[in-house]
């Protein structure tokens, strides 16, 4: 890895290779629950002849990425599942034959007869409960789901622990939470210790998104939240307390502003980093500041009141200001061959829901044709960063660095 030719100006030639082969015995003796030699390995669940793929909301702009992607390796037995029956008809028309249509809609209890013959669901669309959750993993059903909602994930986490799956859920399996969750597993793989991770994430304005994407993230610009920082829990301002940071690719130094990404909830459980942060900007400086200084004079507080609630989600829903660029940046403080040293990491690229849809289509891909013990994962868990990161194409491009502290 580059960045580790790099630290060799901090430390010795001898460290660093005794440094490496520690690292490796560590990550091989981790009980890793795709590797066969797992105690709890089996073969591929979701057998005798289930081998459908449900894409639900495969029409949707993340749901197309992921049947075309699986559909090129598995032609025929992925579906656009939705409840419009003429869109997901469209679509799949428009596939040649390699993706399939079919009328699904996850609140009618119903549908669970539609997995007797669905070896893996991937979830593109947000839910209200777990049900359909609860159904897939006690009919042997995969299941992936890419939503950003913390509240839900904790719900979904909660069922591997209480409901004796039969078989393997992944969450996190998006841009953020997703690939930033990889690139703070990539810090833990590279420093010995890791004592803080600063996420950093820039969104290009001239995306088009969806409502229930666009009301996401209304919602979270108005709420603040609790963090768990060095194992006490604080209140952090959405969209407050900005940091200056260095994004890559001529992007630039950019402010960014807390928001309430499920990351940095979830990070401090799954990888043990004793504080983990995430803050957000924009491809436009210009909207990232007029933000922040609506929410230092307490008018997005006013976005609370229905109707203004509904007109901010129509007008930025219709509105496209920027690129469609996007760059996810995780910058850790750890130690290194006895000296305290900062390293980054970073992903950046065009099309946020590209990125995201290829990002869920690897994790189906890995749980539809391996094998796995069931229970519910975050997708740091059971991938590394190497490999999910040099899946994602030529488009993705990946960096890092060190820095001494």
């Amino acid at each position: 890895m580059k960045g580790l030719d790099r630290v060799r100006q901090f430390i010795g030639a001898n460290q660093m290779s005794q440094l490496s082969e520690m690292r490796q015995t560590v990550r091989i003796g981790r009980m890793n629950p795709l590797d066969p030699k797992n105690p709890g390995h089996q073969e591929p669940l979701g057998l005798s002849g289930k081998e459908d793929i449900l894409v639900v909301g495969g029409y949707g702009q993340v749901g197309q990425v992921v049947c075309r992607t699986l559909g090129e390796q598995f032609p025929g037995r992925v579906y656009a599942a939705g409840r419009d029956e003429r869109k997901a008809g469209e679509f799949a028309a428009a596939s040649e034959g390699t993706v399939k249509p079919l009328r699904m809609d996850v609140r009618d209890p119903g549908s669970a007869t539609l997995l007797e013959q669905a070896a893996l669901v991937v979830m593109c669309v947000d839910q209200e409960n777990t049900r359909f959750v609860e159904q897939c993993l006690a009919q042997h059903t995969h299941y992936i789901d890419i939503t950003a909602s913390y509240d839900f994930l904790c719900k979904v986490r909660e069922l591997g622990a209480r409901e004796n799956p039969k078989s393997t859920a992944v969450v996190s399996a998006g841009l953020a939470p997703g690939l930033t969750n990889l690139l703070a597993k990539q810090c833990t793989r590279v420093l010995e210790e890791v004592h803080s991770v600063e996420l950093y994430l820039l969104l290009g304005l001239g995306e088009h998104h969806g409502r229930a994407a666009v009301e996401w993230m209304v919602d979270r610009l108005v709420d603040d939240f609790s963090l768990t920082v060095q194992g006490a829990r604080h209140r952090v301002p959405s969209f407050g307390e900005g940091k200056a940071a260095d994004f890559p690719g001529g992007l630039g130094r950019r402010w960014a502003y807390r928001f309430d990404f499920p990351d940095q909830h979830v990070l401090p459980g799954t990888l043990g980093i004793p504080s983990v942060s995430t803050r957000l900007c924009f491809d436009s400086a210009a909207v990232t500041r007029l933000l922040a200084l609506a929410k230092k004079a307490g008018l997005l507080g006013l976005l609370r009141h229905p109707a203004l609630h509904r007109t901010a989600v129509s007008v930025l829903g219709k509105v496209q200001w920027g690129s469609e660029v996007y760059a996810a940046l995780a910058i850790a403080e750890g130690r290194l061959g006895g000296r305290m040293v900062r390293y980054r990491c970073s992903v950046r690229g065009a099309k946020e829901h590209l990125v995201t849809g290829r990002v869920a289509a690897y994790a189906a891909k890995q749980i539809y044709t391996g094998a796995c013990r069931p229970g519910v994962y975050h997708l740091e868990e059971l991938f590394e960063p190497p490999e999910v990161i040099g899946s994602l194409g030529e488009g993705v491009v990946f960096e890092e660095a060190f820095e001494e502290t």
